[in-house]
């Protein structure tokens, strides 16, 4: 008599069935509650600090332009003084840190 090993064995098959059944009574959350819960909790987390503390300031930053003697490195993008200046190549500015 031939074996057909690719066939599950009775064993496992009521394994198999047994957890199945096992999954589907338990009281498992649905995947729209569980989207709910988790853009409830986000929308809670924005407008707290680690600390626990609710923040609702808005940030004022006085924005200073560059000066006639700065300018802007254009490898680091930052604004330097003109005698940091090390070098100008096609209208790009670069810094003495830069070019080192």
């Amino acid at each position: 008599m031939a074996t057909d090993y690719d066939e599950v064995r009775s064993d496992v098959k009521e394994s198999q069935d047994r957890s199945l059944e096992a999954l589907q009574s338990a009281n498992a959350p649905d995947a729209r509650s569980v989207v709910r819960e988790l853009d409830e909790s986000d929308a809670l987390d924005e407008a707290m600090t680690p600390g626990g503390e609710f923040v609702a300031e808005e940030l004022i930053v006085e924005v200073i332009p560059q000066a006639e003697d700065e300018f802007t490195c254009h490898s680091c993008f930052l604004v330097r003084h003109r005698s940091q200046l090390a070098r100008q190549k096609n209208g790009r500015s670069y810094c003495i840190e830069c070019e080192s």
